[in-house]
């Protein structure tokens, strides 16, 4: 029984394995894709959780209160038993970046307080997935302190997987993103397709020159409705590092 108690407390003293999910802008489907990742994880066995340093475009509940909609999907997605309200610590109602919906509704986002909710969730799970708002160049905060997406992957310590769409444009998006991350020193882990079509000459072809291009594996296409991602779980997990809380 001593060295079992033993052996579960080295497991409780390792650091969560973490991920941020970044997009070659808004609307590709990264929500959705970093629902189905966290269900794959899920369901491999892994306490699995999902953070996301600020969120707008929300809904307001009856009495007034910001409903996190991405979280409430990824949630739904996944089926992982997490509470909302660890998820996010800045929710936003306009659907506009961030640091503009701060500026109209108050409440800017402060690093201390996105470090700090998301060192909580490490403690507490294996496998953290963190979710980026719009693309690579989004601005969380103008007000104070001079606050981009890139400081939180930075502060979290996490490398990134790119969800891009698989249409036309997606060379360009692709390149363009995965070019502004190495020169900020983000590791590319790998990238995923988004509204994939299988046979389509085009999303094939683009396939191969985003490969071309970044020198990253296409790790996953999901097509329209999937409710499963379509990779193994041992090179999913392999895209995950030690938390650098």
């Amino acid at each position: 029984m001593g060295d079992r108690a033993e052996k579960e407390k080295d497991e409780k003293k390792r650091p969560a394995k973490t991920l941020f999910i970044t997009g070659t802008g808004t609307d590709v489907g990264k929500t959705y894709v970093t629902g189905l990742i966290l269900k794959k994880l899920h369901q491999s066995g892994v306490s699995a959780a999902y953070y996301k340093a600020a969120m707008s475009g929300n809904d307001r509940r009856a009495d007034g209160t910001l409903i996190p909609g991405d979280a409430l999907t990824v949630k739904e997605v996944s089926g992982i038993s997490q509470p909302v309200e660890e998820m996010c610590p800045y929710v936003y109602e306009n659907a506009v970046s961030p640091h503009l919906a701060s500026k109209m509704e108050g409440n800017p986002v402060v690093m201390e307080q996105v470090k700090k909710g998301y060192e909580a969730v490490c403690e507490q799970y294996e496998y953290v997935t963190v979710e980026g708002s719009g693309g690579i160049l989004c601005p969380l905060s103008m007000d104070g302190d001079e606050i981009w997406l890139e400081d939180v992957i930075q502060a979290c310590g996490t490398g990134c997987v790119m969800v891009a769409d698989a249409g036309l444009g997606t060379i360009n998006s692709v390149g363009l993103t995965a070019f502004y991350m190495k020169q900020k020193g983000i590791p590319l882990k790998g990238i995923i397709f988004n509204r994939y079509e299988p046979g389509n000459v085009l999303h094939e072809d683009n396939r191969r020159m985003c490969e071309y291009l970044t020198g990253v594996r296409v790790a996953a296409c999901v097509e329209d409705g999937d409710r499963e991602l379509k990779i193994e779980t041992k090179l999913l997990q392999s895209f995950y590092g030690d938390a650098m809380t």
